[in-house]
This record gives C-alpha cells, structure tokens and sequence, in this order.
C-alpha cells in the first residue's frame, strides 16, 4: 500500500477498505506519513466526504492507535455524556456527579474551550486545586473510590486522533462531519464505556448552526457508536442562547452549585435531567425516560449529587470548601451592568456573540496554550421571552481588564434584540431524539 495511492483513491470518490484507513491511522500514529501526505487526505476527506462504513473504520483505527480502557473489574455500567459544546454549556459538571450518586460509572474525559465555547476542563480548573491531568492509574483509582473521574485525554489516549486534529485545525478541515465523527467518537470509546449520551447541540451559539447539519453529525455519531457495540443515543438541543444564565468558568461552577442544591430550576437543570435520564435507562438502572428523570430529580433535591461532587473535588486535589461556599472560587474585581436601551421583550440573543464577549473579557484562548482567566464572564439577567424595561440590567458583566470591557459591552449590547410583543413561540429544549433504542 501507498499513501498517495490512498489520496488519490479519496480524491476521485473512492470508499476506502477498512484496512487502507487502518494503514493511514497506524502511520499517523507511528510518524511514518508525513504531514502534508496526512493534510491532502484530510482535505480530499472534507470534499467527498466518509460512507458510513469508512467512519466506522476511522473511529476504529484511531480508538485502537492508543490504550482503550478496560474497566470490567468494575461491577456496574459504564456510562458518559458528550456535549459538541456552546455557550454556558456546563451540564457535565451536574450529570456526572448525580448519575455517580445513583450507582452507575461515569470515566469522563473532557475537552478544553476553543473559540467561542468553554470546556469543562477549564471550568473544572477554576476550582482551587482540582487536578484534571490524571494518570491512567490515578483515574482508575479515584472512578473505583467514588464512581466518577473527570480528566483531560492523556497521551495513550486515541494519540492518532490529537495529530489528526492539530493538523485539521491549520488545514481548514475541522467542518467535515465525519472527521468530526472519528474524533469525538474514538475518545470516548477509548474510556471502556458502554453506553453514550450525545448532546449535539443546534443554534447561533453551535458549531452546527443549522439543525439538519446537527441531525446529520448525531446519526453519523450514533451509527458509529452501535456499530462498535455500545448504547448510544443522541439529542438535538437548543443553543440559541446560553443555556443557564452564567457563562464564564468559576461563574458556571457555582450556577451548578447552585443547580445541585436545588436552589435554581431553569433550561441548565432541566437538560441536566434530562441526559441524565437517558444515562439511567441505556445504563439499566430504570426501565422508562421518566423513572429515570425522577431519579435524577432525587440524587439533586436529596443533596447525594452535591455531596458527590465535593466527593469528587476532594478526591481530584481540589478544595471541598468551595463546593460549600462558592465565594472561594476565583471571583473578578469589578462588575459592570448592560443596561437595556429599550421597554419590550427579549425577541433573541446573537448567543455565539456572548461567548465571545466572555473570550474577549479573558475567559476564551484564540489557541489551546493561550491562558485563560477562569474569574471574568457574563450574569444574564434577561434571556429570550423576559419583559425588560428601558434602564434595566440585561447582563452584569464580570471583569479584571478596564482594556477589554468597551468591546465586550458592545457585542452583547449587539447580541440583544428587544421587541415591543413576546415572541410568539417558544424553542424547544430538545429538539430530536436520535438512536436509543
């Protein structure tokens, strides 16, 4: 075999056998293609795109470039969630601990933010102390103490897919739904579940703007996911304007706080309950969608997913103190209210510019070894339906650079639109149910 053969074959429209892509993975992995033979490939991939049974093919080869997961010492189901990310996007940071709580495993590996979304590692890092860079061992020994491990992906982990992706993102190939696919899919694989929750995630603040795109990426994910033998299922949701009403790294840590003391019901604590139901039923431990959002209602009302998630903190190198007062966490030195120009209603938020009004305020990285300020980010007072009257507080926004609040005030002051009526119909939570079965 050739890799130019390889490219060649892909340029003109060929399916690839699952032993062409096997090649292509193992001298990824090895070094032995070089990287402008590996960015011709990506590019021809982005244009003509993956059959199914070539993306299966990809996930597996990059799954097993690196050490998969066994975790069958372990009595009980395994079970993640994955987010395909937005703005205030932070249900990881309720799910894990209050499935954890109710018995199930939950081995999470996460991502940091890119661009305009967050990371649940970044948000994690926020809390004093907390170690999301894990050996292998040590997220053996802390998923077996308490039932749940949030780390980063490690260098044994799917190591094909982190080149991959570097050279994707300076290539202009990051869009293809199928590398995509391979990506996400061949990390969370790596962690020996057996069942995934799949968030994908559709509106102005997603990487999927249009539904049918985020409809197309969900069943590529979950056909893959089946044909590699796990449960798996995806929901469509609503990404039109932050989910939540905190966006910014220690803000969103306390919001779930908040969440799992039962202090706050809104669309963050209703998703929360809503994946987490899903958890429960492909992982066994109810036998409807409705037992098992009950369930999940009960491990927050009762206080086990907090008590978890101090649990966690504590096991991880973090200070359980924040978990009981959330002052501790890092907090910005000045605020500043978005007053509303206007008397009306809130018709829509532009929600990809909140996430970049945070990113600009400190709270985003332009490159992955950019640092971030885990303090600053953006309280909504007013989300989509709210009546506002001319004068009243929109937003308060939380900062440490008097330099980088002008434009962080003027996108959300862009992102806002008011109108004299209420919108006239809601937006789902959850648009679609994908797989499932």
């Amino acid at each position: 075999m050739r890799i130019v053969d390889l490219i060649r074959k892909k340029r003109d429209g060929g399916e690839l056998t699952r032993e062409e892509i096997k090649f292509l993975v193992d001298g990824c992995t090895s070094g032995a293609v070089p990287d402008y033979q590996l960015s011709a490939w990506l590019m021809a991939t982005l244009l003509r795109g993956m059959t199914r049974a070539e993306i299966a093919a990809l996930t597996e080869a990059m799954l097993h470039s690196g050490e998969v997961l066994n975790l069958s010492a372990l009595p009980g189901k395994k079970v993640d969630k994955h987010s395909t990310g937005g703005v205030g996007d932070k249900t990881s940071l309720v799910i894990a601990p209050a499935v954890a709580a109710a018995g199930l495993y939950v081995p999470m590996i996460s991502g940091r933010g890119l661009g305009h979304t967050g990371g649940t590692l970044d948000k994690l890092e926020s809390i004093p102390g907390f170690n999301v860079n894990l050996s292998l061992g040590e997220f053996r020994r802390v998923l077996a103490a308490c039932g749940c491990a949030l780390i980063g992906q490690t260098a044994e982990i799917a190591p094909a897919d982190k080149k991959l992706y570097a050279l994707r993102d300076v290539t202009g190939t990051v869009e293809s739904p199928a590398l995509i696919c391979g990506s996400i899919m061949s990390k969370k694989l790596a962690e020996g579940i057996d069942v995934l929750v799949l968030d994908v995630k559709t509106g102005s603040g997603a990487f999927m703007k249009r539904e049918e795109d985020a409809v197309h990426l969900a069943e590529l994910m979950v056909e893959t996911g089946v044909r590699m033998g796990k449960r798996v299922v995806a929901l469509i949701t609503d990404m039109d304007q932050p989910l939540g009403r905190y966006v910014g790294h220690a803000l969103e840590v306390e919001e779930c706080i908040y969440v799992m003391r039962g202090e706050v019901r809104n669309d963050l604590s209703e998703l929360c309950i809503e994946l987490s139901a899903w958890m429960f039923l492909l992982g066994d431990r109810v036998a409807t969608i409705e037992e098992g959002k009950q369930l999940a209602a009960q491990m927050i009302s009762s206080g086990k997913a907090l008590a978890k998630f101090r649990e966690i903190v504590g096991l991880q190198g973090g200070d359980p103190a924040t978990i009981d007062d959330p002052r501790l966490l890092p907090k910005a030195q000045s605020t500043r209210d978005v007053a509303s120009p206007g008397t009306g209603f809130i018709a829509s938020i532009a929600c990809e510019q909140i996430g970049v009004a945070s990113c600009v305020l400190g709270g985003g990285r332009e490159k992955k070894e950019d640092s971030i300020d885990p303090a600053v980010g953006i309280v909504l007072h007013k989300k989509r339906g709210d009546r506002v009257v001319s004068g009243e507080p929109l937003c308060t926004i939380h900062y440490n650079s008097d330099a980088r609040l002008d434009e962080a005030r003027r996108l959300i002051e862009l992102a806002y639109r008011i109108e004299p009526e209420p919108p006239r119909r809601a937006r789902p939570l959850v648009h679609g149910i994908i797989g499932g079965k």
